[in-house]
């Protein structure tokens, strides 16, 4: 029993030690890690390739082995010929790029690089596709965001945007600079609009006899605020700031499409699909499967996603928000009855 015990202290001594060096380890390789910045990778895929491995696949399944070496003779003919007819340096080409925005336009960072990369080699003959979904956010981020975009139109390069979903505010400010824009018949686009809603706890601060000091130099530095008193000035001032930005906003629009009857739709309003057609919101109802599923037989269709290494501890993070944000649209929509419309 003695010898047990002696065992299990030695044991336990040696478990501790080898936990402080991983600590001591760990915290080292973090350290240098934050000192170097990391650099992010850019994948490509050649979707012709990825589009031709899934017809393939459903074959053998589907096929007789007969059919199925006819079919495989035939694509064979068909690519020698394609080959011979075709000059590399003539066919256009067709860059795909995704930006899926939540409210920080986080987006952004993959987007301007995959931008940039796209513009070093791209073509006035090449087309590029945006894949877009944003319901629009804050109006610095979706302000650089869509400045990304106008850099493709200032290379001369023609821009595509498909909306499947939504692409409202922030995101239809984004998709008005393309060329042109298609849309998924239930996808959202509009919301032409500004928003700004803030709680204020001045009066509950009030009743618990709590003080409340704010300093400024300026006189619009603050104008309504969380914790102060607000007043009729301040939201006359913080109103007029509102307009300022939604004015911007429509000419902005306006200056990207101007067919458009701006004061008609930039009410805030939202339209689906066909709507958004009739209001020249959009240029065709189509979903971006169907396009790429048409451009793959004329053109060599390159996707771009630009992944930036992300440390441990902001896998972590991202992690547990990720799995907060689904938790709480779960119960949202049980609270709502799982109304969506």
């Amino acid at each position: 029993m003695e010898w047990f015990d002696q065992y299990f202290f030695f044991l336990a001594k040696a478990l501790t030690v080898l936990v402080v060096v991983v600590f001591i380890v760990l915290v080292i390789a973090a350290s240098k890690g934050r000192s170097k910045r990391s650099e992010g990778t850019l994948s490509v895929v050649r979707v012709n390739d990825r589009f031709s491995r899934m017809a393939e696949r459903l074959e053998e399944v589907v096929l007789s082995k007969g059919a199925l070496k006819a079919q495989a003779k035939q694509r064979k003919q068909q690519a020698k010929k394609k080959a011979k007819a075709t000059d590399d340096d003539a066919k256009g080409r067709l860059y795909v790029l995704n930006f899926d925005g939540d409210i920080k336009a986080s987006a952004l960072e993959h987007l301007r690089h995959e931008v940039t990369a796209v513009l070093g080699l791209a073509r006035p003959q090449d087309e590029i596709l945006v894949r877009l979904e944003s319901g629009g956010g804050m109006v610095h981020a979706y302000g650089l965001a869509a400045s990304q975009l106008v850099r493709i139109r200032d290379a001369g390069i023609p821009l595509t945007i498909a909306v499947d979903k939504v692409a409202a505010s922030g995101g239809y400010m984004m998709a008005c600079i393309a060329d042109r824009i298609l849309v998924a018949p239930f996808a959202m686009l509009g919301s032409i609009g500004v928003v700004a809603q803030l709680p204020n706890f001045n009066r509950l601060l009030k009743k618990h006899d709590v003080d409340f000091e704010m300093l400024t130099a300026g006189e619009y530095k603050r104008t309504l605020t969380v914790f102060g008193e607000n007043n009729d000035k301040a939201r006359e001032k913080f109103q007029e700031d509102l307009e300022n930005i939604h004015q911007l906003f429509k000419r902005f629009v306006s200056r990207y499409r101007p067919s458009l009857d701006i004061e008609a739709v930039a009410t805030g309003e939202v339209w689906f699909g066909t709507e958004a057609l009739d209001h020249k919101l959009a240029d065709e109802v189509k979903t971006s499967d169907q396009y790429l599923s048409e451009r793959v037989s004329e053109a060599d269709v390159f996707e771009l996603n630009y992944e930036q290494r992300k440390r441990l501890q902001d896998r972590l993070s991202g992690g547990m928000a990720k799995a907060a944000d689904k938790l709480l649209l779960t119960w949202v929509s049980r609270l709502n009855n799982q109304r969506f419309w």
